[in-house]
């Protein structure tokens, strides 16, 4: 006879329950037995949230200690045994019983207290089992529900307890063995699992510390570079302004405008017709203009905020202006020379526009916002410089009123002449500030595009010419130096002479016999000069050729400066008529401004100074924010050299050839210039010519250095002392008016000997 199992605890009480309510008086009202209330107590939310937390964190538990032990490939014995009708057939009061007895979550006292007691009664563990005692088909390793030691069911209401040491389970019942992975494909799933995670876990360590330690400076970079926005603001470039303070260089507010022909609700001729008088242009041009193309035509380029807002009130579909800002130049072509260009791209091409960027420009450098998540630039990331603006310009050393005396005098004698082009240059010889820079002709800045390159260029600089007989000084300043002459010795001038079969004469042809160096420089004679140069070996005559820089460039302050040419040394050496040539200024070349920084040499005592046009930056109140650094002075020349020289220039004035440059009452020393312009087939041309002077003054006090070139002056009377002394005369009196010079004292008569 089969015995039969009691059902659960728990069914029982719910019998218990229901028998106890279906005995109860009449007066109360019948329950259906075994369900709960219609209307049953309300738990509080807190403790409903506390047990779900409870359960859910012992789910979590124990399904770490199983993955646990599967992983390690531990089973609790005989479950990998049983068959699959046990489990199919398994009651749910086993499935409770094994859950209860599970070693890996304490047991519950109310579901075990029958059975510990019932195996503490009988001297055995409550996981062991009572022989005979299990049905057929059920599985032997549950325990047998509750059963009080004295065979009676437990009372309603009352809980069992039992001792702590029976309710704890035997080790033995669930016993754990290591299972060979290769025998159950389960746990070689598992081991397949673990081993995907573990190699997982160290490739992600491994690229975090790629990431975080490997990597982070240039993460890092990468993020910051996407965060921030490069930007070089378009701002105004400083103005320049003359030694006076006049504006020379300003940047305006202009439009660009540009037509779009396929948005125009208007015909093209209506539309040229209405801007056409804004323009002042031909409709008819403008309207042939929109035909070119449907889109993107550049009409106007440089309008002016009236103009634009004159065509904004048109309300005309199809135009569109583009606000931008333009240097205007308000001296026109007066000191273009000087002051250079900008095109229409901002970029310098010309003059201090050129050379001074890093002082025009008000940001030379990219400005770095931080973008918010939008693009947005956040606040307090734009530069100072960017939202305001500083009151500095740049100030120049030349003269506005200095400049247009010089320029109207140049176009005067220029036009009487017809010469080809001219220059004037004033510089202060202690310092090497250029007062007075002029070109004639010039062009206008403003509209620069209009003219060919090579009016642009400004030759002062660039074109190196044969200075001729203003070069004389020079030559006579190195035999001084040199002591191969002293000023009262004499040579003998016979008007013509030969340097092998080379001819070589005074520019008349006359003879003058005997004369002193000082009279050899005040009547220009070539004969007389080779004289004295061929007192120096022509080795330490080239040598002073390098040492006064002829071959150098002067460092001025003005893009592209060409140096001097000299010949090599061997050639030079090698022929003697190299050394003639050279004595009376020819048979080599450098610039006008080379030519001014030698005399200006002569004037202040033996110094070669750095020509320079700038002064520096100055704020609006006059302060100077930044001034440039030259080379210092460079002495060539002894000061009694120097004195000596400037007194032979002073009777070339009074009684030479430059007497054309003389002003009453003021003590000036000069030399004229008239040299053969060398001839594209070689040896020169006998027709054109360069006239120039040089003048030095006051004497007693030398402050200036004038040289006036005339290139190519037309007629027979075409000379120094016709056609530039004149200019250096009309300049001289606008420098006395304007630097208000006192007049000269008397003449000191007295000769330096050396």
């Amino acid at each position: 006879m089969t015995q039969s199992v009691p059902p659960p605890s728990g069914l029982r009480r719910s019998q218990r329950a229901a028998g106890k309510r279906s005995s109860s008086p009449a007066s109360k009202p019948a329950k259906t037995t075994g369900r709960p209330a219609t209307n049953p107590p309300r738990r509080s939310p807190a403790v409903s949230v506390r047990r779900l937390l409870r359960q859910w964190g012992r789910s979590l538990n124990a399904a770490w200690q199983v993955l646990h032990n599967l992983g390690e490939g531990r089973f609790p014995q005989g479950s990998l045994r049983e068959s699959p009708g046990q489990g199919a057939t398994r009651s749910a009061a086993q499935r409770t019983a094994r859950s209860v007895v599970s070693p890996q979550r304490p047991l519950r006292r109310a579901s075990l207290a029958g059975a510990s007691l019932e195996g503490a009664s009988q001297g055995r563990s409550p996981r062991q089992r009572t022989p005979g005692s299990a049905s057929p088909g059920r599985s032997a390793r549950f325990p047998q529900p509750r059963v009080n030691p004295s065979g009676s069911r437990p009372q309603p209401g009352k809980r069992q307890t039992a001792p702590r040491s029976a309710v704890r389970p035997a080790s033995k019942s669930v016993r754990l063995h290591r299972v060979d992975p290769a025998s159950h494909p389960s746990a070689a799933r598992m081991l397949l699992v673990w081993g995907v995670l573990t190699l997982g876990a160290i490739g992600l360590t491994a690229n975090l510390f790629r990431l975080q330690v490997l990597q982070a400076d240039v993460l890092s970079s990468r993020a910051q570079a996407q965060q921030t926005v490069r930007l070089q603001p378009i701002l105004p470039r400083r103005p320049i302004v003359d030694h006076q303070g006049t504006s020379l260089a300003v940047d305006r507010l202009v439009y660009m405008l540009y037509a779009h022909p396929k948005l125009f609700k208007k015909s093209k001729d209506e539309v040229a017709e209405a801007i056409a008088p804004i323009l002042n242009q031909s409709s008819v041009d403008l309207a042939n203009l929109f035909d070119e193309q449907e889109s993107g035509i550049e009409v106007n380029f440089g309008l002016s905020e009236d103009a634009a807002d004159r065509i904004r009130a048109l309300r005309l579909d199809g135009l569109e202006l583009l606000p931008r800002q333009q240097r205007f130049y308000p001296q026109q072509d007066l000191l273009a020379e000087v002051v250079g260009y900008v095109n229409l791209d901002r970029e310098a091409q010309a003059g201090v526009e050129y050379t001074q960027r890093a002082a025009l420009e008000r940001s030379n450098q990219v400005a770095r916002f931080l973008r918010g998540g939008k693009d947005l630039v956040k606040p307090g990331e734009i530069p100072s410089y960017v939202l305001k603006q500083d009151d500095l310009r740049l100030q120049l050393t030349v003269d506005r009123r200095l400049q247009q005396a010089a320029r109207t005098a140049l176009k005067q004698k220029m036009t009487e002449f017809g010469a080809k082009r001219g220059a004037v240059l004033v510089m202060e010889v202690q310092t090497g500030a250029l007062r007075v820079m002029a070109t004639e002709p010039s062009f206008d800045p403003n509209q620069y595009y209009t003219y060919q390159m090579d009016q642009l260029r400004n030759w002062l600089l660039t074109d190196p010419y044969e200075p001729g007989s203003t070069f004389k000084p020079i030559n006579v300043a190195i035999a001084l130096e040199a002591g191969t002459v002293r000023p009262n010795d004499s040579f003998y001038d016979e008007g013509r002479i030969y340097i092998g079969p080379w001819p070589i004469q005074n520019s008349d042809g006359a003879a003058r016999g005997s004369q002193t160096v000082a009279e050899i420089v005040a009547h220009s004679s070539n004969v007389g000069m080779v004289r004295i140069m061929q007192t120096l070996k022509p080795e330490i005559y080239y040598d002073w050729l390098a040492k006064i820089e002829l071959a150098k460039p002067t460092g001025i302050d003005l893009p592209f400066e060409t140096a001097g040419q000299v010949k090599k040394r061997d050639q030079f050496l090698g022929d003697p008529v190299e050394v003639a040539v050279t004595a009376f200024g020819q048979g080599f070349s450098l610039t006008p401004v080379q030519l001014l920084r030698l005399q200006g040499a002569i004037a202040n005592g033996g110094f070669l100074v750095t020509p320079h046009v700038v002064e520096g930056l100055f704020d609006s109140s006059g302060k100077p924010h930044w001034q440039p650094q030259y080379a210092p002075p460079k002495q060539v020349f002894s000061r009694e050299t120097a004195q000596a020289v400037l007194g032979m220039m002073e009777k070339a004035v009074e009684e030479g050839t430059g007497t054309p440059a003389k002003i009453p009452g003021y003590r000036i020393a000069g030399k004229t210039g008239t040299a053969q312009k060398a001839s594209a087939t070689g040896g020169y041309d006998n027709v054109a010519r360069i006239t120039s002077f040089v003048s030095l003054f006051p004497v007693e006090a030398p402050r200036y250095a004038v040289l006036v070139v005339i290139d190519e002056p037309q007629g027979d009377n075409a000379y120094g002392s016709t056609v530039a002394a004149p200019i250096a005369r009309d300049v001289m009196e606008a420098l006395i008016r304007i630097d208000l010079i006192s007049p000269s004292k008397a003449p000191d008569t007295t000769v330096v000997e050396q």
